[in-house]
């Protein structure tokens, strides 16, 4: 939803350093970087405090939890970072 909202370059011919040298953001807005890079933050500690709700472990086994969480936090820090890597490099 974040990225709809705030329409990143995704094409490296769109960035406004285009066919020159320097860096650019890819949004409309350089603070924008700093506040994408938070909304991914504030997603990842979305995943680990809903991981610590009792309500994650109800009729699981510890192993079961402990493995749940592992597989969440990965998979989330994983995509944030591929997701930002992308966006945040696409114009510099």
């Amino acid at each position: 939803m974040a990225l709809l909202v705030l329409r990143p370059v995704v094409d490296q011919r769109d960035c406004p350093n285009y066919g020159g040298s320097g860096n650019a953001s890819a949004f409309g807005d350089d603070r924008l970087d700093g506040l994408f890079l938070l909304l991914l933050l504030g997603w990842l500690v979305a995943v680990l405090v809903e991981q610590a709700l009792p309500v994650a472990w109800r009729d699981r086994r510890p192993a079961e939890v402990a493995l749940r969480a592992v597989a969440a936090v990965l998979l989330a820090s994983t995509g944030s970072c591929c997701l930002a890597l992308g966006l945040l490099t696409v114009c510099h």
